[in-house]
């Protein structure tokens, strides 16, 4: 994160920027997720990318990375209440994608992997 913004929408960008970080923010909200899991639930990310986008939110102070002294090793990522507050902004967003998605040629495929639902706030 930089230290100057000209203004809190670049300063939220700067944290939200980029393909992945929303849809890692809307996986990771209510329950905490093991890195396998949440690579199956964000569809077509790398493990390469998820490992440096969780590495980047973590030092940006949006998730808890918790490891666990087991053996297996057992590491679970959840939402900080930073995290937490930016996650609640993203409903509106979704709600926004949903409504328009055909009329940007879009097809609305967005489903919940674990319920098979479409992704709605909450």
């Amino acid at each position: 994160m930089r230290a100057v913004y000209s203004c809190g929408l670049e300063a939220t960008f700067d944290v939200i920027g980029g393909k992945w970080k929303c849809l890692i923010l809307w996986r990771l909200h209510p329950d905490a997720r093991r890195f396998g899991e949440l690579k199956r639930l964000v569809t077509g990310i790398t493990e390469k990318m998820l490992i440096q986008q969780l590495r980047e939110m973590e030092a940006d102070g949006l998730v808890r990375r918790q490891a666990y002294p087991e053996i297996p090793p057992r590491v679970e990522y959840s939402l900080t209440p930073m995290g937490i507050s930016l996650k609640e902004l993203l409903g509106p967003l979704c709600e926004w994608g949903s409504k328009y998605i055909e009329q940007m040629g879009g097809q609305h495929l967005c489903e919940d992997a674990e319920t098979q639902t479409q992704c709605v706030p909450g």
